[in-house]
């Protein structure tokens, strides 16, 4: 149906199982929270889109009356991607639909399903997408940046197990992008985010995962034991991915009451294989010292995804870097930084990389940091906008203190830094063609809430 210009007359097709969302209803303050706490954005409308019918009316309505554009699914954009002020939202949540075919291994998925969701219908199959380390976050927005997450050593990132992407261009159509169809565009969609259209189903290639051994390992952080656990990690199979986080030891009930705010390494540690095999990998890591707490053991892989608090809305000054090395030298600045700091919480996150990652070459797709064997966060919470300036410093000096040369960034922990970050995301010729297909299928980058890429 035509669109008016009239801000208040915005309607969905007829026959639309879609909804538009004010602050009249009552339930506005809780579909316009993000996962992020900080800045209190309110949207003019909130659509609750039904189907790529109502992504379109929504496109060019956005478009019609100039209002900014928001693509939420998870809300997980650490730049507050997710949501605008006075601007339009695209809530993509009710797009739920998951069609599994366990024969040919492969998944449809709808833009709005969360990793977690997704885990738990493939596992009575066996079978298995690799994302994330958080359930709550979005398939569709994971995917799009690249997907890092437990399984990637093994199986590689979410992009290198994604077959085909349909999605709702900037004029209204609905394209099919894969190898054999817009095979630029499906180049560009694998690591180059929400820049151009909006998704609203994902085809993956599934993987067998018949037995899992996972969970929590604590360790007392020393220099020994980071540089230890780095070298464990990279000595290990690739069944083996693993998220080291020097940390100040939460008050978490089983460690005792004298860790308490002591640096330890808590370790998320996952194998993909039989129970045999994986007590052989993890050993050298339970070696490094006498473990604090060690809750790693066979099960489902969906324990890796534990109940989230909808509550919990942290704010955090973060930055994200690769670097090829982690030895003592760096272990002790990593010990360093974290003594100096206030911040009632600070963390440097290490994930070893390699693997099914680094065999892939780095123009297959738009995430081109196949080379880098380690990717770093370092972060610190912040307690109200006047805290902020003060955390942001310490990230920035962190983050300075451990870069070794490689000033590129890993798109999906790249927060609100500007042109010139997200430029690090995408290097060498990566950039140019990414704006060429931007150029295609967004010429007046209308999707341009994101880490943006400006059409050429």
């Amino acid at each position: 149906m035509p669109l008016s210009t009239a801000a208040n007359a915005f309607r969905l097709p007829a026959g639309s199982a879609g909804r538009i969302v004010t602050a009249s209803d009552t339930d506005y303050d809780k579909l316009r929270t993000v996962m992020y706490g900080g800045p209190d954005k309110r949207p003019a409308h909130i659509v609750r889109v039904s189907d790529a019918a109502d992504i379109a009316a929504a496109i060019a309505y956005a478009r019609d009356n100039r209002l900014e554009l928001a693509i939420r699914s998870g809300g997980h954009s650490g730049a507050g991607h997710s949501t605008t002020d006075g601007g339009l939202v695209i809530d993509l949540r009710d797009l739920k639909d998951i069609a599994i075919d366990a024969a040919n291994r492969t998944v449809w998925v709808g833009a709005g399903v969360t990793a977690g969701e997704l885990t738990e219908a493939l596992a009575p199959h066996q079978l298995v997408v690799g994302f994330g380390d958080t359930g709550s976050v979005g398939v569709s927005g994971i995917t799009l940046g690249g997907g890092v997450g437990y399984l990637a050593r093994k199986y590689g990132l979410s992009i290198d197990s994604l077959l085909a992407v349909e999605l709702v261009a900037a004029d209204g159509r609905q394209v099919l992008a894969d190898e054999a169809n817009h095979p630029e565009l499906f180049w560009a969609l694998r690591g180059g985010g929400g820049n151009f259209g909006v998704v609203t189903r994902l085809k993956f290639r599934l993987h067998p995962l018949p037995a899992f051994t996972g969970g929590m390992l604590v360790l007392p952080a020393t220099a020994r034991t980071i540089a230890g656990f780095v070298a464990a990690a990279k000595a290990a199979p690739e069944e083996l991915s693993g998220i080291a986080n020097v940390m100040p030891a939460p008050p978490m009930p089983f460690l005792p009451a004298e860790q308490h705010g002591k640096l330890v390494i808590l370790a998320m540690l996952a194998f993909a294989g039989e129970p045999e095999a994986a007590d052989k990998a993890l050993a050298p890591f339970r070696a490094l010292a006498t473990p604090l707490a060690d809750f790693v053991k066979p099960g489902p892989y969906t324990s890796m995804y534990p109940p989230e608090d909808p509550d919990y809305h942290p704010t955090a000054s973060a930055l994200n870097l690769l670097v090829d090395r982690i030895g003592t030298p760096e272990a002790e600045t990593i010990l360093g930084y974290l003594e100096e700091s206030d911040a009632s919480m600070r963390v440097c996150q290490i994930r070893v990389l390699g693997g099914a990652v680094s065999r892939i070459a780095p123009s297959a797709t738009a995430y081109a940091h196949r080379k880098s064997p380690i990717m770093v966060n370092v972060a610190a919470f912040y307690d109200g906008e006047a805290d902020k300036p003060a955390k942001d410093a310490w990230v920035a000096d962190f983050s300075k203190a451990l870069n070794q040369g490689d000033d590129g960034a890993y798109v999906n922990f790249v927060s609100d830094e500007g042109p010139a970050r997200t430029r690090a995301a995408y290097p060498g010729d990566t950039w140019d063609r990414l704006r060429q297909v931007k150029r295609a299928f967004d010429p007046e980058n209308l999707f341009r809430l994101n880490q943006n890429i400006p059409p050429a």
